[in-house]
């Protein structure tokens, strides 16, 4: 096959799943085994493009017209490559996981849960691999309906509520989206993505600004900038996969890569500088990592913990952006793959914890971590790789944006990544010194293979990035190849 040709496969194979998917609803097996080949198959895809787009090789397809001068375009750069690898690796884990979750529940409407699962991973494949920002703005808006379903999947008035405020989010945020594309576009008709910004040199625009503020605010509720973050915590009221689905794979990750491409392929970083808005996404960004973290140490649920820590998180990539120095981008995009191996092995725990027990609140979970000790576990280590503990794959990304920060002359950002990393022990090792040392002995009892196979796979992954961030698919080397692409446009080849 053709590398162009891979471009469009990998986004159509999940689709081609979901139909697969629905018609085999009465044979859980078969409805199964279309959800691993297809993950499978998708991996094997993405991973195909490594050695092409490492070599500096542009891999592009345009099979379709929009409209005169649009193309649906799709293009295999380093930033978009690493974000398909991310996601289509951990859908492969995620899919395990919910076949030993959803049937561990014995849990009804699960052809249609594999199905919209499966839409959501295609679409999350067009936003890595959008070569425009219409492109970019239709598997966005996909993803956006795709996930309605798997957010109200109980069915219950609890929620049928974060499903609609959901909606109420997502949606205004795409016609803010759309009405900044739409201007952009009288700018610089055709809008495709480039290292630096296509509207570099455009600085005394004096709609920029304004066509900023639009595209943050689109992007800006996904990635739960706050405060438009109100619709994620009322979101952890859906099946725990889903959880993993919205915080490590692919919404949130959708709208912290989303402001990526914004800064270092639509505006570019000098026209930020410019018109002043570098300093305030960063401010932005850091208040929301502090007022996150705090949160986090008064909620009670272990699920809205996680989310509240996914709000700050996320605010990593953004600040990363946001100071446009080529270490401080290249943590951003590192911290993709690296927040999404820690959290989604986070909520995984959470999942098998309550497959196994039924037990959400922290405060009952004293003594699971000698009852599930492989669990709590993987939970430790990446409780603390998330606060930036070295050797794990969280200080790559934390270390690279400081030094970012610094590059950038705003030193003063680095106080916000200590102080994070200290909120970040003081909500997560409660829950692990609960879990191991209060409550009374028990035997091991772990979940079932089907749920803990792929925490200790995504826990063990959170190590190797730590150690070796390459790890076999060049995801450090990608992360600072697109960041010096988009520091010096003119940048192409290896490190």
């Amino acid at each position: 096959m053709p590398l162009p040709d891979r471009l469009p496969a990998a986004i159509l194979v999940s689709l081609a799943a979901a139909l697969l998917i629905a018609l085999s609803g009465r044979r859980p097996n078969v409805r199964e085994s279309w959800t691993f080949a297809a993950a499978a198959i998708k991996l094997l895809l993405v991973v195909s493009l490594v050695p092409a787009v490492a070599r500096g090789e542009v891999v592009e397809s345009s099979p379709l017209a929009l409209l005169p001068g649009i193309d649906l375009h799709f293009r295999a750069d380093p930033f978009g490559l690493l974000f398909a690898l991310v996601a289509s690796t951990l859908w492969l884990v995620t899919s395990v996981f919910s076949v030993g979750y959803m049937r561990a529940g014995g849990y009804a409407r699960q052809t249609s849960y594999f199905a919209w699962f499966a839409v959501c991973l295609s679409a999350t494949m067009g936003i890595a691999f959008a070569a425009n920002l219409v492109t970019f703005f239709i598997f966005y808006e996909i993803l956006t309906i795709a996930t309605y379903p798997l957010v109200i999947h109980f069915r219950t008035d609890e929620a049928k509520r974060a499903g609609r405020q959901y909606l109420a989010y997502t949606l205004v945020a795409g016609q803010a989206l759309l009405l900044a594309i739409a201007a952009v576009h009288v700018l610089a008709p055709g809008a495709e993505f480039q290292p630096g910004g296509f509207l570099a040199g455009r600085a005394g625009t004096p709609v920029l600004a304004v066509l900023f503020a639009l595209f943050i605010i689109g992007v800006g509720v996904k990635a739960g900038i706050m405060p438009l973050h109100g619709w994620l915590p009322a979101a952890m009221v859906a099946p725990t996969p889903v959880s993993a689905l919205l915080h490590a794979v692919a919404v949130v990750k959708a709208g912290a890569f989303g402001c990526v491409r914004i800064v270092g392929f639509v505006f570019g970083v000098d026209v930020l500088r410019a018109i002043g808005a570098d300093v305030a996404l960063a401010i932005a960004a850091s208040i929301t990592i502090v007022l996150a973290s705090i949160r986090a140490l008064g909620e009670g649920h272990l699920k809205r913990r996680l989310a509240y820590s996914t709000i700050g998180q996320l605010s990593y990539i953004v600040l990363g952006a946001a100071l446009g120095s080529a270490a401080a981008l290249a943590g951003a995009m590192f911290h993709i793959a690296a927040h999404g191996a820690m959290k989604i092995t986070m909520f995984f725990c959470a999942g098998a914890i309550y497959a196994k027990t039924h037990l959400e609140q922290i405060e009952d979970l004293g003594g699971i971590g000698r009852r599930m000790p492989v669990t709590m576990g993987a939970f430790a280590v990446c409780a603390l790789g998330l606060a930036g503990t070295p050797l794990l794959a969280g200080f790559i990304s934390k270390w690279n944006i400081g030094l970012g920060a610094y590059q950038a002359g705003h030193p003063a950002f680095i106080a916000v990544l200590l102080a994070s990393g200290l909120l970040n022990f003081a909500y997560f090792m409660p829950i692990v010194r609960t879990a191991f040392l209060d409550g009374e002995g028990t035997k091991p009892d772990e979940a079932g293979i089907a749920l803990a196979l792929p925490l200790a796979l995504t826990s063990a992954a959170a190590i190797l990035l730590g150690i070796f961030p390459d790890a076999g698919l060049n995801l450090y080397h990608l992360a600072w190849e697109a960041a010096r692409q988009v520091v010096s446009p003119d940048t192409r080849g290896v490190l």
